[in-house]
């Protein structure tokens, strides 16, 4: 067996309006002026708590906790308005490629809580598609390899026939903490240059790229 793992935010749904959206009415509702989009993006893919302590650092905790608080009530409206990020041209036809193989499992692994990420899976009509699926619930954050060894374990593939696809450096230092390969996508939140430093076997640029290094590298 192979195991595919995916980030969402970035790499498989276009989420950016949605997080800088969610981001700056949580500054707002604590208090403090909003940030420019291309700073807050620049944490995508961290968990929450640990993505606004690295927005402001010189804050306490009681200010973080109002941001946080701010930012999942920003998204919980956006819910019950029933907004949804789309996913990116091509994304479901790359997951349909892998399916039909049956050596190549499919897995998630996200900085969102679980909730988040049975929104996102439910709406787009996805859960039944992922044999595994790691969020921030239980887990540290992103880089830590926890979520990709608890994807391992599950599905009893070794790091060496497993990938991580994702569009930032904590995804790709995560994998390689995990042992495995990381592929970076260059339609995400996180310059192609930097994916490489951190580690990328290497970075698609759009979908079907990605589908092709994909089933390549499943073929090996």
């Amino acid at each position: 067996m192979r195991l595919v793992i995916f980030d969402i935010d970035g790499t498989l749904v276009d989420s950016q309006q949605e997080i800088t959206q969610a981001m700056n009415h949580g500054m707002s509702a604590a208090g403090l002026p909003e940030m420019e989009p291309a700073r807050i993006l620049s944490i995508v893919g961290l968990s929450l708590p640990v993505a606004v302590e690295r927005l402001l650092p010189g804050a306490g905790p009681d200010l973080h906790e109002r941001v946080v608080a701010g930012y999942r009530e920003s998204f919980i409206a956006a819910r019950a308005a029933g907004a949804l990020p789309p996913l990116y041209p091509g994304a479901l036809d790359c997951l349909d490629a892998l399916a039909s193989l049956d050596r190549v499992a499919l897995g998630i692994a996200t900085g969102k809580p679980a909730r988040g990420l049975a929104a996102i899976l439910d709406a787009h009509g996805l859960t039944a598609r992922f044999v595994t699926r790691q969020s921030a619930d239980g887990h540290p954050s992103k880089p830590h390899p926890a979520m990709l060894k608890s994807a391992l374990s599950e599905t009893g593939v070794g790091a060496g026939r497993a990938v991580m696809v994702g569009d930032s450096t904590f995804d790709m230092e995560m994998a390689r903490a995990a042992g495995m390969a990381g592929f970076g996508v260059g339609w995400g939140f996180c310059p192609a240059e930097a994916l490489q430093a951190a580690g990328a076997r290497l970075v698609a640029p759009d979908y079907p790229a990605l589908t092709r290094a994909l089933l390549e590298w499943a073929d090996e």
